[in-house]
């Protein structure tokens, strides 16, 4: 999952940064409204993290900016503007949250894997990485240019990896979103379809595993 973090405050921009990419994102961070729009108009974002005073533009104007120029990508605001007028127009601008000033790194944490368990991040239906194409109107998968049948669940394990490229995706984490309720972790079915997606997919080494910690796709993900 690939961040923007626009923040004008050193300390608080070098704390995020370092939060997050320990928890294994990519983060790009700017310290102003026009940076950010710059960035999120040339590069793939799957969620920017919006400061409102800003040196220049303010995070509103940024956000009517990128509604502007019809960037689909969501935004959480953080903020020391805390009062109900300012979250009413931070969420009316399009913002999809509001978090206030100071704020547990724990819940802000929480509030940004909302974002990719609920879905919030998609605004593109083609994801191409390596020989891989993914069609998520269609729920087809292409490598090599050639049509792969897969189950439901091999595509949702599939797209789960290729959506968050480059991100050790944990055991866990898989679980959750791919499998739901009710999964007994101490089955080997994970294994097991990952295992069918290689060989499927032609290719044992495009899904890698980190000993310990889970499951990675690398490689650079277009978009579109």
């Amino acid at each position: 999952m690939k961040i923007l973090l626009v923040e004008d405050e050193p300390r608080l921009n070098s704390f995020i940064c370092k939060g997050l990419e320990q928890q294994g994102y990519t983060v790009d961070a700017v310290t102003t409204g026009s940076e950010a729009l710059s960035l999120a108009a040339t590069e793939s974002y799957d969620l920017i993290i919006l400061d409102v005073m800003l040196p220049g533009l303010s995070g509103f104007e940024v956000l009517e900016n990128l509604k502007k120029f019809e960037i689909k990508v969501p935004v959480i605001i953080v903020s020391a503007l805390n009062s109900s007028e300012h979250v009413i127009e931070g969420l009316d601008k399009g913002a999809i949250d509001y978090i206030k000033k100071p704020f547990d790194f724990g819940e802000f944490l929480a509030r940004v894997r909302a974002v990719t368990r609920k879905g919030l991040s998609r605004s593109f239906t083609n994801f191409k990485i390596a020989h891989l194409e993914l069609d998520l109107l269609s729920r087809k998968v292409f490598s090599n240019q050639q049509e792969v049948g897969l189950t439901k669940r091999e595509f949702a394990l599939l797209e789960l990896l290729v959506a968050n490229s480059n991100r050790v995706i944990s055991k866990t984490e898989i679980a959750e979103k791919v499998w739901e309720a009710n999964f007994d972790m101490g089955s080997n079915v994970i294994e097991v379809h990952l295992s069918q997606l290689r060989k499927k997919l032609g290719d044992p080494d495009l899904i890698e595993t980190k000993v310990g910690l889970g499951y990675y796709i690398q490689g650079e993900l277009i978009r579109s």
